[in-house]
């Protein structure tokens, strides 16, 4: 599948960096651009533990978004919902996918026009990695 998204850049703040890359890596990033008067945008991206240990994501920000939250599709009596997920947890080696119908960021509240979104994945009070993405193209 194409994506209109460039990473453009990823700073690890990590303390114990293993010499053979970051212990979190990051891909496949979508973020919506809101449509006008709308308060809320959708994100995608695929987190691959490169580490040993399990990486729990428990909290996200963005300086252009008041709020940043992990949500997941849930089907209920037929009818389609999201809820909030507390945390996101990464086993050694293997990857999670944020994507439609699936769990996905909700952001909220946009508070610039800014081509570029600011993402700080955090476990605890730790940042533990910043990414600056590009908004999708509206045909994405």
């Amino acid at each position: 599948m194409t994506r209109n998204v460039v990473v453009i850049a990823v700073s690890l703040l990590v303390a114990c960096v293993d010499e053979s890359g970051p212990p979190l890596v990051v891909s496949d990033v979508v973020i919506k651009r809101p449509i006008p008067g709308a308060t809320v945008s959708a994100g995608y991206l695929e987190l691959k533990n490169t580490s040993g240990q399990p990486i729990t994501i428990t909290g996200i920000a963005s300086p252009q978004f008041e709020s940043v939250e992990i949500h997941e599709t849930i089907i209920a009596d037929g009818i389609a919902g999201m809820r909030p997920v507390a945390q996101l947890s990464i086993a050694p080696g293997l990857s999670v996918r944020l994507e439609p119908g699936g769990k996905h960021l909700m952001l909220k509240q946009p508070d610039s026009e800014a081509e570029t979104v600011t993402l700080q994945l955090y476990s605890g009070s730790e940042m533990i990695i910043s990414l600056d993405a590009k908004f999708a193209s509206p045909s994405n």
